[in-house]
């Protein structure tokens, strides 16, 4: 009988049982925009302005330009709306959240010295990256399944039916099996069928239209829920030198929790669906893959910053942010529910519905900042931000506290020849691959900031920013170019497009007090894929993979109030 998978260049994928994935290292990493309703409403441009509370995690230097005691706090109503657009079609959804953006103090210790003449530290938190994200979608006309995906990823390793059904199935310590063909054997959605000749296993997806009886058809839909977001506790120092050169440094202590809870559906017409004696026969199928995917852990990094004022009217501004350096530990597990021919209805989980435990190390992209502010007169201040981060340096490791209990053998090397011969993987390194995948994938980015204040009276301040992040993609891995590997049983992944902000806002100073309140719109596009696309033509055609458009728009009203002593 012929194999039915996804194409050949699918078949060749070895697919690691549970590590990390480059898509799990950008969802760590992903930016955002938090802070003091001041700091977004002129859009994060504070490089080379500083006297913010939030900034001052930005470019550390901010604290020396502080010459009284600061206290304050920010609040944000976030209300989120994605829009999924796939076959002519779109699905829309909406969440709020609530977050605390920032609390924090700076101290202002005045010295008798004109060319030293103040000493400042602070203590702040703020919110690094909301992670908070609900989409999904239907896409309507499916051209294969991912049941025939998974059946490519057995036949690659040449699974025989004993290797499926004796697995563990999803034990971070057990590589030997990769655990979606599992699931999707302890589930139905892969068959297997011996040749009696030569004892070797093909197997069988759902999907097939080269059978004259059997040419299927369905649709899919998703549905994916993110949440968590990164938390920054901030020791910060500086001071200035002759009231010209401003000086700071920042020791970083973040606190990263995500979670991703996903599902995959298909509702399939024309199946090629087992019997009891595990014959294939043609009938209707009705799955989801359910994944829950948990991650969190600690980091620490440093950020050292100037600014120079060489003349009144101008400020100069330069940061240097290192990698967090993180210990993470993840949780994971998985389940299909399926209905075939309308009677046959089930569950399959992995590990026996127990979570799956894993612990690493993660280093995120180094950051460089360069600022120019302009203050015009008395009451105009226009300020520019560059940011550069290098997202193709994110890398995996073993965790600090590794004892050597195991090792990280894993079944990548069953056709090491497919990736070791690329420039991107290094097989000295434990995690050589997925390292590998992060330089393939990802990419620089580089990040504009734009902002303007004016006051019409020494009390009031009008405010208006915009800010620009491009796309960490590489156009390789953006144009289905790639084969792109995932980990565990998470076929699905999203890559981000550029992202815009625009910002607009007031504040109000009435003696020691004052009160800040903004309006931010960000805008971000993405690409949702349900497993890697087929980057090479299977008899003469291609067969792409579900994909989906998908738009984020946030809407967010943020309130600052504080008191200076």
């Amino acid at each position: 009988m012929k194999k039915y998978i996804i194409s050949l260049s699918i078949a060749t994928i070895a697919i690691n049982s549970y590590s990390q994935s480059a898509i799990d290292a950008y969802n760590f990493s992903q930016p955002d925009m938090k802070g003091t309703a001041r700091f977004m409403s002129m859009g994060g441009a504070f490089g080379a302005l500083g006297g913010d509370l939030s900034s001052i995690s930005q470019n550390p230097a901010g604290i020396g330009v502080y010459r009284n005691n600061d206290f304050g706090f920010t609040l944000n109503l976030d209300a989120q709306t994605s829009n999924s657009t796939a076959d002519g079609s779109s699905y829309k959804m909406d969440q709020t959240k609530f977050l605390l953006n920032n609390i924090g103090v700076v101290l202002t210790l005045k010295l008798p010295n004109t060319n030293f003449p103040n000493f400042n530290f602070g203590f702040t938190y703020n919110k690094g990256a909301s992670f908070n994200r609900v989409y999904g979608g239907n896409i309507k006309t499916l051209h294969n399944s991912m049941s025939n995906y998974i059946a490519g990823l057995a036949n690659s390793e040449n699974l025989s039916e004993g290797d499926v059904a004796s697995s563990q199935g999803y034990n971070p310590y057990d590589y030997s099996v990769p655990w979606l063909p599992v699931l999707g054997y302890d589930s139905y959605l892969i068959t297997p069928d011996v040749n009696p000749n030569t004892g070797a296993t093909n197997w069988y997806g759902l999907w097939s239209d080269y059978m004259t009886n059997a040419s299927t058809s369905g649709s899919g839909t998703f549905l994916m829920r993110e949440t968590g977001g990164i938390d920054e506790f901030n020791i910060v120092f500086g001071g200035s030198i002759a009231n010209t050169l401003y000086w700071g440094m920042n020791f970083q202590i973040a606190s990263l929790h995500y979670t991703l809870n996903s599902i995959w559906g298909e509702s399939l017409t024309n199946a090629l669906v087992p019997d009891a004696n595990n014959q294939l026969t043609v009938a209707n199928a009705d799955w989801n893959l359910n994944n829950y995917y948990s991650v969190s852990g600690s980091g620490f990094s440093y950020q050292l910053g100037l600014i120079y004022k060489p003349v009144q009217e101008l400020r100069l501004g330069f940061a240097f942010h290192t990698p967090t350096w993180y210990n993470l530990n993840e949780s994971f597990s998985a389940s299909v529910d399926y209905l075939y021919g309308g009677t046959e209805s089930g569950i399959a989980t992995t590990n026996n519905g127990y979570l799956g435990y894993n612990d690493y190390g993660f280093r995120t992209p180094w950051k460089i900042i360069a600022s120019a502010a302009g203050v015009l007169s008395s009451n105009f201040i226009l300020s520019f931000d560059y940011e550069w981060a290098n997202y193709g340096k994110m890398h995996f490791s073993e965790p600090t506290y590794y004892d050597g209990g195991y090792d990280y053998w894993e079944p990548w090397a069953l056709s090491a020849g497919t990736k070791a011969s690329q420039p991107f993987y290094d097989l000295s390194d434990p995690y050589g691959y997925e390292n590998g995948d992060i330089r393939a994938y990802y990419k620089s980015t580089n990040t504009f900031r734009v902002g303007a204040e004016f006051k019409p009276i020494p009390s009031l301040s009008i405010r208006a920013g915009y800010a620009y992040v491009s796309s960490p993609v590489r156009n390789e891995a953006k144009n289905n170019d790639l084969t792109i590997y995932t980990a565990g049983t998470m076929p699905s992944y999203r890559f981000d497009n550029n992202t815009n902000y625009l910002s607009a806002g007031i504040g109000y100073r009435y003696n020691r007090f004052y009160v800040d309140l903004a309006y931010v719109y960000k805008n971000m596009k993405s690409e949702y894929h349900a497993y890697t696309p087929d980057p090479e033509p299977y008899d003469g055609r291609y067969i792409p993979s579900p994909q989906a458009k998908v738009s984020f728009s946030n809407s967010q009203v943020v309130l600052s109030a504080g008191y200076r002593f």
